[in-house]
């Protein structure tokens, strides 16, 4: 992983997506706890931040290596 944390705002730019579509995936995330949430004040402004966790990073190396079996074997 390149960041450990990434906002909200910077997610669903990155990923165009809307605040709902992101907001019910991140959701999901972290009730298999694959995340981890932190939500705080800037100033007055509300702030989202979320990072993966040992199992979520896990979780996304077995997708990879799940996915380039695929690719190996459609070739």
């Amino acid at each position: 992983m390149v960041n450990e944390w990434i906002e909200f705002t910077t997610m669903k730019e990155l990923l165009e997506v809307t605040d709902g579509n992101l907001a019910s995936h991140v959701k999901a995330l972290e009730q298999e706890e694959f995340i981890v949430v932190t939500k705080q004040f800037i100033g007055k402004k509300p702030n989202t931040r979320y990072a993966a966790t040992a199992a979520g990073k896990l979780a996304f190396e077995q997708h990879l290596n799940a996915l380039e079996q695929l690719i190996k074997q459609s070739r």
